[in-house]
């Protein structure tokens, strides 16, 4: 049986600042329900969960998926009890994750699936993916056969412990985008799937796996946005199965960061110079090929206006858009700089597209870059 990824998020370490959030606080007697959008679909069904930065062993009491009706609530009739190695429950070590046994539901792309966690001992501090734009729920004691979703109490636009829901598909063809915030999706609306993801799957009929991290950084770690692009790329891209295309997106956060002390303890990036992000580059190229992959590069989004702006980060990145056009090295380029610039003042995102940030786009930005990467591939 030949799995495809569906449905990515990336694991991050739990961090305070995100409101609400459950991941510094963990979960005890509790149920955790998530609505995630497959981009792949199949007649059976398997989610990853991760501990990745779980300090102790995470117990399951109990799993489910579920099609979603609206909200909390789950399609009546639809709920498939999760096994993890033929036991209804399960125990993730710490710093690792677990795959579980696949579960019989039909599923198509572009349909939404309920995962629901029973959590009944003390998690401590949860790995999470901290920028969902989608709600998830929470309410107290066993939830799992909870259909109509009244005992969810509690909402956040987080995921918590879940890292990948993966179908049957048999397909070889899914898109990763490896990125930050942008990737991420900050300034779609919530809950509506607008993200050049949801929207790349969209254009394509492809499966696309979003490994963006808002606030990521190619070359150093963060104890707020996670690990470094060229360190978590084996465990965010590459560990998964059914992908065939990579599309790197970053930089912007390495060469921003040092322009602003608006929240300085939250930025700790040193000035890097073009070169050494091209190094980064490189660095994700040689493991992406090395794992079959074809590698797609794209060029910087404008961020004239923007609080990533000034003098050095100016030069930088249009030293980085550059390379990446010319240097051949990628196996192909989306110059989303160009595609999303103002033609009135090209170093600045183009007022339909812009969130406001002059950083990040809007619904309509999203879809000019969906556009653009389809173009390409």
């Amino acid at each position: 049986m030949s799995f495809t990824t569906a449905w990515t998020a990336s694991p991050q370490p739990p961090s305070e600042g995100f409101t609400p959030n459950w991941s510094r606080e963990g979960f005890w007697a509790q149920s955790l329900r998530q609505v995630v959008r497959l981009t792949a679909g199949g007649d059976r069904i398997r989610v990853r969960l991760s501990n990745a930065y779980g300090t102790s062993k995470l117990r399951i009491a109990g799993a489910t998926v579920a099609r979603t009706s609206a909200g909390a609530a789950v399609e009546p009739g639809s709920a498939r009890r999760l096994t993890f190695d033929g036991a209804p429950r399960a125990v993730v070590p710490a710093r690792g994750q677990l795959v579980s046994d696949p579960a019989e539901l039909p599923l198509a792309a572009g349909e939404s699936l309920s995962v629901t966690l029973h959590l009944d001992a003390v998690t401590g501090p949860a790995t999470f993916h901290a920028q969902a734009f989608t709600p998830s729920y929470r309410g107290a004691g066993d939830l799992l056969a909870d259909t109509g979703g009244t005992g969810f109490t509690e909402t956040t636009e987080s995921w918590y412990f879940l890292s990948a829901v993966e179908t049957d598909a048999g397909r070889a063809d899914g898109i990763a985008l490896l990125g930050d915030s942008v990737t991420d999706g900050f300034g779609s609306t919530p809950g509506t799937d607008r993200r050049w993801s949801d929207q790349l799957a969209r254009r394509t009929g492809r499966p696309v796996a979003n490994a963006g991290i808002g606030g990521n950084l190619l070359l150093n770690d963060s104890a707020w946005y996670g690990e470094k692009a060229v360190h978590r790329l084996r465990r965010d891209v590459l560990g998964h199965p059914g992908l065939d295309t990579l599309v790197v997106l970053l930089g912007l956060n390495d060469i921003g960061f040092s322009e602003t002390d608006e929240q300085p303890t939250y930025h700790p990036a040193p000035v890097v110079e073009a070169d050494e992000l091209v190094t980064g580059h490189r660095r994700l190229i040689r493991q992406a090929r090395g794992a079959g992959l074809r590698v797609v590069g794209a060029t910087l989004l404008p961020f004239g206006g923007s609080d990533h702006w000034g003098e050095h980060a100016a030069k930088a990145g249009s030293e980085l858009n550059e390379w990446i056009r010319g240097s051949g090295e990628y196996d192909a380029v989306a110059d989303l700089n160009r595609a999303l610039a103002d033609p009135a003042d090209p170093d600045r995102l183009h007022p339909a597209y812009d969130f406001g940030d002059h950083l990040h786009p809007n619904d309509a930005g999203y879809a000019v870059m969906a556009e653009a990467v389809a173009a390409v591939l």
